[in-house]
């Protein structure tokens, strides 16, 4: 399966399900639970305002988002996170182009 990301996709899923872009609980149980907001903050920040990215599998998804996440955390110098499996799961199901 193929995944991509943009603001505008982004925005497509939290007004599909009814959700403001402010409302941190239900942004955190959509893409996973605990945390569930600040991967949803990370994939914002990831993906440049107008462009969509894309990766051929999950995995591709899954090592961008670590990459971006490692890179971020060492220019704040803070020690990076890691996504749960369940914020994996919630992403890639969330992110997955259809067909």
């Amino acid at each position: 399966m193929h995944y991509s990301v943009s603001h505008h996709k982004l925005q497509l899923i939290l007004s599909g399900q009814g959700i403001k872009s402010g409302d941190v609980g239900a942004i955190d149980a959509l893409f996973g639970g605990m945390d569930g907001y600040y991967w949803y903050g990370t994939l914002r920040d990831m993906c440049p305002e107008g462009k969509t990215l894309s990766w051929e599998d999950q995995y591709g998804l899954v090592n961008a988002i670590q990459a971006h996440e490692n890179t971020t955390a060492e220019e704040d110098g803070m020690k990076p996170q890691k996504p749960s499996a369940a914020n994996i799961a919630a992403i890639c199901k969330l992110l997955g182009n259809p067909g």
